[in-house]
């Protein structure tokens, strides 16, 4: 009977070792488990179509809008930012990437950067968001009645044309004739220039266009728009903008006053500018990605209409040109440097 007992006994204690074995076993496999979803981080990939100064203040802004939430890189989410140097190839192939490394959320910054990112993300079901999007319903990321597309949200840069109007006629009382150079292939300088060609009328304007299809189209186009208009004034046009020095370089040759279409512009050398915070564009941007890595899907999210605007000067370029600031401008902010 003791033998018995004591069999039984051992019997006892091999089993509780067994069982706590199998506990501290399943304790580890917990606690890794628990640690890897711990260390899983929200992924965002980031694709600015060119780059200039005004989708860089988008980016920064965006980083800030979302650190603003309590997200920040490295820490809580990833941020993969890619630049696509205006080529529409390698935009695609950067959004395809972002699939590929399974991003949790894709971000276009200027029009063919968001209209890349959505035809990747509607592919893949990844939720887009767009920021410096002039016109989201002529893109084709916006529907026509104002609604949210499933799947995608963003913010506008609708350019303050009216303003930018008064302006120039505050500017340069005796002008006639504003050229605009624009790039075919962007949606959104075509739905500017309409809106142009609208309004310049009531200011006693004629708006003149040159096209191009490429960056080596620039310095001959510039040459032939100069010689036909008293001014220039810039779009959000990517190529454009890319090779404003170029441009500004021959208009200063002819003494024709350039102006631009934000602040950046205008800091580098150009007259003046009604223009966007491009830095709090992308910070409203930002929230909405907050908004989405916290569970809202982006139909959710209205797209918002961003109307404030401010207007700038270059006191050097002024000196150059001859111009004098206006009086009705004086509470402008000087970006000369």
């Amino acid at each position: 009977m003791k033998f018995f007992k004591n069999i039984n006994a051992k019997n006892i204690v091999m089993a509780l070792l067994t069982a706590s074995a199998l506990v501290a076993c399943g304790d580890k496999k917990e606690s890794t488990a628990s640690s890897e979803d711990s260390s899983k981080k929200f992924k965002i990939g980031v694709v600015q179509f060119a780059e200039h100064g005004s989708l860089k203040n988008c980016h920064d802004g965006f980083v800030l809008g979302l650190k603003e939430a309590g997200y920040e890189d490295g820490k809580n989410i990833e941020i993969d930012y890619q630049i696509a140097q205006a080529d529409t190839g390698l935009t695609n192939q950067i959004v395809q990437n972002f699939s590929s490394n399974k991003a949790d959320l894709i971000v276009g910054i200027a029009t063919p950067a968001a209209q890349a990112a959505f035809n990747e993300g509607r592919k893949n079901n990844i939720p887009v968001i767009f920021n410096a999007v002039t016109d989201p319903k002529l893109a084709k990321l916006q529907n026509e009645d104002g609604s949210n597309m499933v799947g995608i949200t963003g913010t506008n840069d609708r350019l303050p044309i009216k303003q930018q109007l008064e302006l120039i006629r505050a500017f340069l009382p005796e002008a006639k004739k504003i050229g605009i150079m624009y790039n075919t292939a962007e949606d959104n300088s075509l739905a500017s220039i309409k809106i142009y060609e609208k309004l310049a009328p009531d200011y006693g304007f004629e708006i003149v266009t040159q096209a191009i299809t490429n960056a080596g189209d620039v310095p001959l186009a510039a040459q032939s728009l100069i010689s036909k208009v008293d001014a220039l004034t810039n779009l959000t046009d990517n190529m454009v903008v890319q090779n404003m020095q170029v441009i500004m370089e021959k208009a200063k040759e002819a003494k024709i006053p350039y102006f631009g279409s934000e602040q950046e512009q205008v800091a580098l050398g150009l007259v003046a500018a009604e223009g966007l915070d491009y830095v709090a564009l992308g910070k409203t941007t930002g929230k909405m990605a907050a908004a989405i890595i916290e569970g809202k899907k982006p139909e959710e999210l209205p797209i918002p209409e961003i109307s404030e605007s401010s207007p700038f000067y270059n006191s050097k370029t002024l000196n150059e040109l001859g111009l004098t600031l206006p009086e009705s401008y004086k509470h402008a902010k000087d970006l000369a440097k």
